[in-house]
């Protein structure tokens, strides 16, 4: 199976995205007893688009900023440095109790000890964007787009955020540019709004044309019957396989439903895999024991690859194999993101060839 790509498009990949920065430890070491702390520049939706940027594809991100702020600026810069495309709104940051960007504190975890992240995300620019703040008719009907990509911890941000994303969704549906959308479920952002998130999330699913989730994104964020959540059973794929029939039958208009599968053996080792329907297609990873670094990330790397598969124009049995090895890319890095120095680094991932290459 292949997918329709719109033509003669200035972008690739498109997504909108609230940046912030992710403070970690060095060496692993948990958060207040590492002195020693690395910076990055961050985002789930910047981080998928890493994977196409890095192979040369033209990708952009819709934000907003906090004018003058030197982490407004350092952003800018990684933007810039992964090959991605920016615009976004300057928002005057008000004082100090104003607006910032994001900071997520992370602990990677090691061996029994299990990864922590700690979102301080008060007073976030990213709460503030809005559908109004872009020229669409220009984006999608001028420039235009093949895939905009919606993740759903951009979409339970804020209410503003919500509605930006499904009007997004629509603008790009009416455009002939693919709808991708990653369920991202964080109880954390939906305690309290599970009707009004409810609502967003299954009026985005309607529009889409990819589909993705983990163990438990189906059946938390748009309440569909699957396995029990927890990713303890990510062996019996035909259980998920049954969960996303149930979720076809309720989105029908959706033509790629992607599952990731995640088994943690410990911090540095999981079983990875994942299961795909296209069209009346099954493509299936059965899980596989991975080496990790760090976890963060890795789903957002799995939707990466699938995602440059597609625009890639390759069939479907190369989709789930290239996400399968680009999420287990990130996995091995200190960053968020990956940036694949060619095809070959991630089809050797899947082919289990980790020998040197001089």
């Amino acid at each position: 199976m292949k997918l329709q790509l719109k033509e003669n498009c200035a972008i690739s990949l498109l997504t909108a995205t609230s940046m912030g920065v992710r403070i970690t430890p060095t060496v692993r070491q948990p958060v207040g007893m590492g002195d020693d702390l690395v910076l990055q520049a961050t985002s789930a939706e910047s981080n998928v688009l890493s994977i196409s940027a890095g192979l040369g594809l033209r990708t952009k991100v819709l934000t907003a900023f906090v004018k003058g702020s030197p982490i407004a600026a350092y952003i800018k810069s990684d933007l810039r440095r992964r090959g991605i495309a920016y615009e976004g709104v300057e928002h005057e940051q008000g004082g100090p109790w104003g607006y910032r960007h994001q900071f997520n504190i992370a602990d990677s975890g090691y061996g029994v000890r299990g990864p922590r992240v700690w979102n301080d995300r008060a007073g976030e620019v990213g709460r503030e964007i809005s559908a109004e703040d872009f020229d669409l008719e220009r984006i999608f009907d001028v420039e235009g787009v093949q895939i905009l990509h919606i993740s759903g911890l951009f979409a339970a941000l804020s209410e503003k955020s919500g509605d930006c994303c499904l009007r997004l969704a629509k603008k790009a549906h009416q455009s002939g540019t693919l709808v991708s959308f990653d369920l991202n479920y964080r109880a954390s952002f939906w305690k309290g709004r599970e009707t009004e998130l409810r609502e967003i999330f299954s009026s985005i699913t309607s529009v889409s044309d990819i589909l993705i989730g983990n163990e438990e994104d189906f059946q938390l964020a748009l309440g569909i019957k699957g396995p029990e959540a927890g990713g303890k059973d990510v062996g019996n794929t035909d259980a998920f396989k049954e969960m996303i029939m149930n979720v076809r039958a309720q989105y029908p208009n959706v033509r790629v439903y992607a599952n990731t599968l995640r088994e943690v053996i410990s911090s540095n080792c999981h079983l990875w895999g994942a299961t795909m329907l296209c069209g009346d297609e099954w493509q299936s990873v059965e899980p596989r024991e991975i080496a990790v670094l760090d976890r963060i990330g890795g789903g957002d790397g799995f939707v990466g690859g699938m995602l440059y598969a597609i625009l890639r124009g390759w069939d479907s049995e190369k989709w789930i194999q290239f996400a399968w090895a680009t999420g287990a890319l990130v996995t091995t890095l200190v960053t968020d993101y990956a940036l694949p120095a060619d095809e070959a680094q991630v089809w050797s991932i899947w082919h289990g060839n980790a020998r040197v290459q001089r």
